[in-house]
């Protein structure tokens, strides 16, 4: 995706919630949204008045940030899970989860979708025994994703490897740690996401 430099802690502080794109810090004292619970920006204090297209784009941009994707890349999503059939807002998350990077991420084997990307990118992961540096790529059950044998020491992994007790590990995802590989069981309900997330304002604000 696109570079940003700035600090991604003025995402979560601009929607108001955590959205963990930090790692470990998250967990912290240090976490801004805690110590600093309003808008950055010289007006981050001041009194909004929402409109409900405005509810709807700040819902938009929160799951957008949460997974890191370009709006372009989450409009395509968003489409992808209207044309499938069932509940459309639950449609698009599990699309979202189940690509590669949020996978690598939810099984322990980096701190944070960023870093996810990045160790991807580079080609530490294999996929059904082939590599693959597609963090797009979409899983389904049945999938097993482990760490290729001579990346297994990169200090990355491991580290997130052993912190990864913080967040715990989702019951629809199986992971063997001693060996450095995970299994996608399922593809998460709606039950097992947060309910932190509300869909629904996405599905309304593309129905435009």
């Amino acid at each position: 995706m696109a570079r940003y430099r700035d600090s991604v802690c003025r995402f979560c502080r601009r929607e108001g919630d955590k959205l963990f794109l930090k790692g470990d810090r998250c967990y912290s004292d240090k976490c801004s949204v805690g110590r600093r619970n309003y808008p950055p920006g010289q007006h981050g204090q001041g009194r909004t008045k929402q409109t409900d297209y405005g509810i709807q784009l700040r819902e938009k941009q929160k799951v957008r940030r949460i997974y890191g994707l370009l709006e372009k890349q989450f409009r395509n999503y968003a489409h992808l899970a209207e044309k499938q059939k069932g509940v459309t807002g639950e449609n698009l998350l599990r699309v979202l989860e189940s690509r590669l990077d949020n996978m690598v991420f939810a099984m322990g084997f980096a701190s944070s979708r960023a870093q996810a990307r990045q160790l991807i990118n580079h080609g530490h992961f294999l996929v059904d025994g082939h590599k693959v540096d597609i963090p797009s790529f979409r899983t389904k059950p049945g999938t097993v994703i482990e760490v290729r044998e001579k990346s297994r020491k990169i200090d990355a992994i491991s580290d997130a490897m052993k912190t990864v007790s913080r967040r715990g590990i989702p019951d629809w995802l199986e992971v063997d740690a001693a060996n450095f590989k995970g299994v996608v069981k399922a593809l998460p309900r709606r039950d097992d996401l947060p309910p932190t997330i509300r869909e629904q304002l996405i599905v309304e604000f593309y129905s435009k």
